[in-house]
């Protein structure tokens, strides 16, 4: 990847400038909302007070505060200002393929989808982070709603290069000690990784009380096979080759990737994951679009494929 390479789409960025990313845990009535962000809902720190306005919940009223001053205020919790994402991107080497229909490799797709949501989500003044899986996940920038935050992520980003082998599974896994405070993670990745570990994993989080979006980002060429003639296989993260004739194997191929794909999403939805699938064919503009009108009309959860 060039050194000059910024992850921001403009055009994706005007597309969703009046969305929203809503959370599932608000949408599910978790909070009256008063508020405009789309993430509240997570923590119940108190953060200030403010006046009463009719149709708010009397229970939030703080009597002693009447007392003092012979006016209504409501307690406002921290959260219904503020809530923590953290997006969490796998940087390992199969999301550096790029297929011959894509303009982007799955991992850049999937940096600027990062960077396009942080943007949206910092204009609400919700914290976003970041962690950067490769070898091991030593890029851990904590949610932040300062103005510089969304600049630090896509410097990381594209400091990154992909290209190790990585258990998606245990770096999850090592995030249980390192994220203490609820929020929503976002996890980006192709997850061609061994699932059974990573479903462990995301469990784990969710039991402390976090909430799960899986982004999934695939080339159609992994999914379609479309190559003709004798052509190498090469395996991204090991050394192992195959020279073969991809219309022999073409249609079990397929029905494999159908298979897992399928597993997935209902692995995915069984365990109350929400999932999307994202294709790097298709413009970021046009695929976030789509999952954003979708979440809200389905009221803050996924299920797009």
């Amino acid at each position: 990847m060039p050194p000059s390479r910024t992850y921001s789409d403009p055009d994706a960025i005007a597309q969703i400038a009046d969305l929203t990313l809503r959370s599932r845990r608000l949408a599910e009535g978790g909070i009256s909302g008063q508020h405009r962000s789309p993430f509240h809902g997570f923590n119940i720190e108190f953060a200030s007070y403010r006046e009463y306005t009719p149709g708010d919940d009397l229970r939030r009223l703080d009597w002693r505060v009447f007392a003092r001053s012979d006016r209504h205020y409501i307690k406002q919790y921290e959260e219904e200002s503020n809530a923590r994402v953290t997006f969490v991107v796998d940087a390992s080497a199969s999301m550096n393929y790029r297929g011959s229909k894509a303009a982007l490799s799955k991992y850049d797709y999937g940096a600027t989808l990062v960077v396009t949501l942080a943007m949206l989500l910092a204009r609400q003044q919700d914290p976003v982070g970041l962690v950067l899986f490769d070898e091991e996940a030593g890029t851990v920038l904590t949610p932040s709603a300062t103005q510089s935050q969304v600049t630090v992520m896509s410097g990381l980003l594209e400091k990154c290069v992909p290209g190790r082998k990585t258990e998606l599974g245990g770096m999850l896994r090592s995030l249980a000690g390192r994220i203490r405070r609820r929020g929503l993670l976002v996890i980006v990745s192709d997850l061609f990784t061994d699932l059974d570990a990573v479903y462990d994993s995301l469990n784990r989080l969710r039991f402390q009380g976090h909430e799960v979006l899986v982004l999934q980002v695939l080339d159609r060429d992994e999914t379609d096979l479309p190559f003709d003639g004798p052509t190498l296989f090469r395996d991204i993260e090991g050394d192992e080759e195959l020279y073969a004739e991809p219309g022999a194997f073409r249609l079990a191929y397929r029905r494999a990737m159908d298979e897992f794909l399928n597993g997935v999403s209902q692995e995915c939805g069984a365990r109350g994951y929400d999932h999307v699938r994202f294709f790097t064919d298709t413009p970021l503009s046009e695929s976030l679009s789509s999952f954003l009108h979708a979440r809200q009309e389905a009221g803050g959860t996924g299920g797009r494929s």
